[in-house]
């Protein structure tokens, strides 16, 4: 007599994962789970039979690769987002406690990150980040001309007009500008970078209106990942034509609003 196979021990229950389970098996809260997906680019999927993955149950819900949310127990990042947590904490506290010399020390030994190897880990090889340029050269080129207030980082707008010129000027600098045309929504560009089409919108530069309904947090964490792998294209095509990276600014012409003039090659 063969085995008794256990209910829901194969098949679409094993192969998907509902979101509250996934929360469970990595003990994280939702917040840090939705970023470090975004980051690891791990989204929803849609199964077959919902009822089957559900193991029986009718319940809407969202669902994910179960191999997907193992391969997060093993991610670095994870411990650097518990670890930022519990600095919020303690910070939070010695703030409440009117402790600023504590505050202030936290505040020095912030911990960091990098998410170097999370672009190498998504693009092994060079061709396959320009195939996914287009989008983040739309968010980079967008919060370059975003104003810094609210929940905008102005460290992450200052870091975007960096890369965004230095973009530009490669464009410039290498003649792969091949397609421009004006829309309502701004300035749409196509260059031929290394044999592959690159698409972009540039927004006109007016004042920005930002609106309120917008989640920048969730907008924010795809642009954290988006300047990274752009400056990792950005110092390969530097690179590839024998020019330093990163170039040098004249401060006196940035000061004076020189745009991309300032770049010293």
């Amino acid at each position: 007599m063969g085995k008794i196979k256990k209910k829901f021990s194969q098949g679409a229950s094993k192969t998907y994962i509902t979101r509250n389970r996934a929360l469970k098996k990595l003990q994280i809260g939702l917040s840090d789970f939705r970023r470090l997906c975004i980051l690891k680019g791990i989204y929803p999927v849609e199964p077959r039979n919902r009822k089957k993955a559900n193991k029986g149950s009718t319940t809407l819900t969202t669902f994910y690769y179960a191999k997907d949310i193992q391969l997060l127990l093993s991610e670095p990042l994870m411990n650097k987002l518990r670890e930022h947590k519990i600095f919020l904490r303690r910070l939070k506290h010695a703030i409440g406690k009117q402790d600023l010399t504590k505050a202030k020390t936290l505040e020095n030994n912030r911990p960091q990150y990098t998410l170097d190897h999370l672009v190498i880990e998504r693009y092994p090889t060079f061709a396959e980040a320009l195939r996914d340029m287009d989008d983040a050269l739309c968010m980079v080129f967008l919060f370059a001309t975003m104003p810094a207030k609210g929940s905008i980082n102005s460290k992450a707008i200052e870091d975007c007009r960096r890369l965004s010129s230095e973009f530009m000027h490669y464009v410039i600098h290498t003649h792969s500008l091949r397609k421009v045309f004006l829309s309502i929504k701004g300035i749409y560009y196509q260059a031929d970078v290394q044999g592959q089409p690159l698409t972009w919108v540039v927004p006109y530069q007016f004042n920005q209106h930002v609106p309120q309904e917008v989640d920048f947090k969730v907008m924010g964490t795809f642009l954290e990942f988006y300047r990274t792998l752009l400056g990792f294209v950005n110092y390969r095509l530097y690179t590839s034509i024998n020019l330093s990276y990163p170039p040098k600014i004249d401060q006196r012409m940035d000061d004076s609003a020189a745009g991309l003039g300032s770049l010293q090659i």
